[in-house]
């Protein structure tokens, strides 16, 4: 009987983890996708407007 307890609690890990990928795979799409993507476009085209701040060498006083 000791590995029906050892094998139960992977066996409903499985299960829910099968269920968490049904329901993201299944909610994909849909009406809201244009929005979502328009919304991802937006925030990576600023974090591209922003860049990179370039370190410039401090100058010596001579």
């Amino acid at each position: 009987m000791d590995y029906v307890s050892a094998l139960l609690p992977p066996a409903i890990m499985a299960v829910f983890f099968i269920g968490v990928i049904r329901v993201i795979v299944k909610t994909q799409g849909g009406a809201n996708k244009a929005k979502e993507d328009a919304a991802v476009d937006a925030a990576l085209a600023r974090m591209e407007g922003a860049g990179r701040p370039t370190a410039t060498p401090p100058k010596a006083d001579a």
